[in-house]
């Protein structure tokens, strides 16, 4: 009987967890703790069957107690004592971090310091690390960082227009999504082995949304830059914006830098934009202008990075869509890929509407494909390579 590998992906309100047996490796069950619900409740996928559990310990600074709740109730329906190392996602890596550690007292530091360059993800990911580490001190933890993917991007890429002293401090461009977007460079690669050795786009369309450039599965160029702030609009977030509008609200409209981080981080994109939903399914719903006009301002900002990654690889075979929007809503990529046509993208209307694998005519000079993610896997994978265990 394998060991069980845990992973842990913490967003900005939610945890998602997978349980994986390593010998080989696979996925056995999944599940989800909404931060925002109440009562809160672990939802878990085990198989066919899915369970839905209320939790009586509020989440706070310390989520050990939460955990703790989880845990026992996972002992329910798996040998928890099988639990021989815990992977975790964390957003920023910074330049310190090419790759998944292993988490002692050091990189623990070391990831915490970068909290000021992901204040929406990175605290989370902090406190389930300490969870974890106060629940079960021996266990081995991994970190798995979402910047580290788009290491290979040159300097020309990563460098803001500011001075070249700035640039050596640290202000420059991350990027983001890595671990998605690494996934995707896989399951391209087995899909269709010459198709990912192209230029290939890819656009994590979710909450959070980025899109990224990759040559032969490589990063070479993304939309996201300082922070997961940045690129196109998303949910609640603004996307790329002006400098001096920022300047203007601190300046003239005499607001506070926490005013403004909470207006650009959690009241502006499709919330902000249309005063009605940070959902597009309410937004696709919806007969009011403003749902329309937020919608039409996303995806042409989309089918925009798109078109500027694509000159960063000097054109385009392939775009693919991914993560709950770009897997899930026809009507996003049709808006998105109707304004492609000159980079050789031909939708297939009816195979955009079932979700299928590959999205254009079959004569398209450019593919659009939708290709699930699973960011999950890619930790645990990673978290096996980072401990170097011999499970059996």
């Amino acid at each position: 009987m394998s060991d069980i590998l845990i992973t842990f992906n913490a967003g900005s309100s939610t945890v998602k967890l997978g349980l994986f047996e390593t010998a080989p490796l696979r996925r056995i069950a999944k599940g989800m703790i909404d931060f925002r619900r109440r009562p809160l409740t672990f939802h878990l996928i085990e198989g066919p069957e899915t369970f839905d559990v209320s939790l009586h310990n509020e989440p706070g600074e310390d989520l050990s107690g939460v955990m703790e709740e989880a845990f026992t109730w996972l002992a329910n329906h798996f040998d928890m004592g099988r639990i021989a190392v815990a992977g975790h996602r964390v957003v920023h890596g910074g330049d310190h971090f090419a790759g998944p550690v292993v988490i002692d007292d050091t990189t623990l530091s070391e990831i915490e310091a970068l909290t000021p360059l992901a204040p929406l993800h990175q605290p989370g990911a902090l406190r389930l690390i300490r969870a974890i580490r106060t629940m079960r001190p021996h266990l081995p933890q991994t970190a798995s960082f979402d910047t580290a993917f788009h290491r290979t991007n040159v300097d020309a890429v990563r460098r803001f227009a500011i001075p070249r002293a700035l640039h050596d401090e640290g202000i420059k461009r991350y990027g983001f999504h890595g671990l998605s977007y690494a996934f995707i460079a896989a399951e391209l690669a087995r899909r269709d082995p010459a198709l990912a050795k192209g230029r290939v786009v890819a656009a994590h369309l979710g909450s959070g949304a980025s899109l990224c450039a990759m040559e032969n599965g490589v990063s070479r160029d993304t939309s996201m830059g300082f922070s997961a702030l940045d690129g196109v609009p998303m949910a609640t977030r603004c996307g790329a914006i002006d400098p001096a509008v920022i300047l203007h609200l601190l300046g003239p409209l005499q607001k506070t830098t926490e005013e403004v981080t909470h207006l650009l981080y959690y009241d502006s994109g499709l919330l902000g934009m249309s005063g009605i939903s940070a959902d597009t399914r309410d937004l696709l719903a919806s007969d009011a202008p403003a749902a329309a006009e937020a919608l039409e301002v996303f995806t042409r900002r989309i089918a925009g990075e798109v078109a500027r990654l694509a000159a960063t690889l000097g054109g385009l075979d392939a775009l693919v869509f991914t993560a709950g929007i770009g897997e899930h809503q026809p009507e996003i990529r049709s808006a998105v890929i109707e304004r492609l046509g000159f980079l050789g993208l031909q939708l297939d209307a009816s195979a955009n509407a079932a979700n299928a694998p590959i999205i254009t005519a079959a004569d398209s000079p450019a593919t659009g494909l939708v290709i699930p993610t699973n960011e999950e896997l890619i930790i645990a994978e990673e978290t096996l390579g980072a401990t170097g265990k011999a499970m059996a």
